[in-house]
């Protein structure tokens, strides 16, 4: 039995997943729908490689067979998530992805009971979505018990989105905001609030994002309101707040289809060059019933290169049987030290 099937494998983070799961001594099957592009990486790289659509159940299944945990790169997630999850029930296999996608989240989240008596865990977010704020939300949970409010923001410096993740955000123009109200998660504007945060290392302006941790976040703490931000620039924050009056032009089929032709022309991701300059601030602020205020931040590597690196050491412990049956967040499972354990990772509370 192979160690792992890598679904999405010739994708911008595909490839990375590869390159890390060798240098920490994995083999994984390579999978996707592309059997040309599988094969020029299956020599490449000497491993083995299945060629097979989503909606391929028999295909999807012997695949599984073969295996223990998938770790699922091919997005976007609200379109490809839930026939990998099925088929992992129903196989008894342990699913992982990258995905940062609420929608997703909160399916996986619904999967729960399933997965228990399945006897697998499913761990969506073991990449920058969401490790580092997961674990920034649990370490702050713990310094302030009473907690009711959360905030986590972050910012690249030096980076620049893939190609995946871009058509992600293209997938979801105009369908505004979201932050997590008692409990609930909420519609809200797209950039409904901003701020100035003022790290060590560079002051960020951000503004509020429908990020993961909306989801995710809840789960891990229990703190029923959250809000999540990232970095950008105060121009395009200034005018975002304008964006609600054209959200019902922004969610047409033929404004998404420009915007995807205009991504397709956009190189993959950043260079290697790039991401090893590149870095990821991570902020996050909790609040108890008085208003009194616990800060920290975290200092970790580029977005791209911690998604392999966090994906690929969270793959090892399931293989090392480091599991717990069900739905788990990231540092609901595996602690707010997590993050801790990867490369050029710092933390202080301020």
């Amino acid at each position: 039995m192979s160690e792992f099937l890598l679904y999405g494998a010739y994708g911008y983070t595909g490839q990375l997943i590869i390159e890390e799961a060798l240098a920490q001594g994995l083999k994984p099957i390579l999978a996707g729908r592309q059997a040309a592009k599988l094969q020029a990486l299956a020599e490449q790289y000497q491993l083995p490689y299945l060629a097979f659509a989503l909606d391929d159940q028999a295909a999807l299944e012997a695949a599984l067979k073969q295996v223990k945990v998938v770790l699922h790169a091919a997005g976007p997630f609200s379109q490809t998530a839930e026939p990998m999850l099925q088929a992992c029930l129903k196989m008894g296999v342990h699913y992982l992805d990258i995905t940062g996608e609420i929608a997703v989240f909160e399916r996986c989240a619904s999967l729960d009971a399933a997965a228990r008596q399945a006897g697998i865990m499913v761990m969506p977010g073991t990449g920058f979505d969401v490790v580092p704020t997961d674990c920034m939300a649990l370490f702050l949970k713990n310094q302030m018990p009473d907690a009711q409010n959360l905030r986590l923001a972050f910012g690249g410096v030096g980076g620049q989105i893939s190609h995946g993740t871009a058509m992600t955000m293209a997938q979801g123009l105009g369908e505004g905001g979201a932050m997590r109200k008692n409990g609930k998660i909420v519609k809200v504007p797209l950039g409904h609030a901003g701020m100035q945060l003022d790290f060590p290392q560079k002051s960020l302006f951000v503004m509020a994002i429908p990020w993961g941790d909306v989801s995710t976040a809840f789960y891990t703490t229990g703190i029923p309101n959250i809000e999540t931000f990232t970095a950008v620039p105060q121009s395009s924050y200034n005018m975002m707040r304008w964006q609600s009056l054209f959200n019902w032009l922004l969610r047409k089929e033929w404004v998404r289809r420009y915007v995807r032709k205009r991504i397709d022309q956009r190189p993959a991701g950043p260079d290697k060059v790039r991401r090893k300059k590149a870095y990821t601030l991570v902020w996050g602020e909790v609040k108890n019933a008085k208003g009194e205020p616990i800060r920290a931040w975290i200092k970790t590597e580029e977005a791209y290169n911690l998604t392999a690196e966090a994906s690929v050491n969270i793959t090892k412990k399931v293989l090392d049987g480091q599991v717990y049956p069900g739905f788990k967040t990231p540092a609901g499972a595996y602690g707010a030290d997590l993050v801790m354990e990867l490369r050029s990772v710092s933390r202080s509370i301020f």
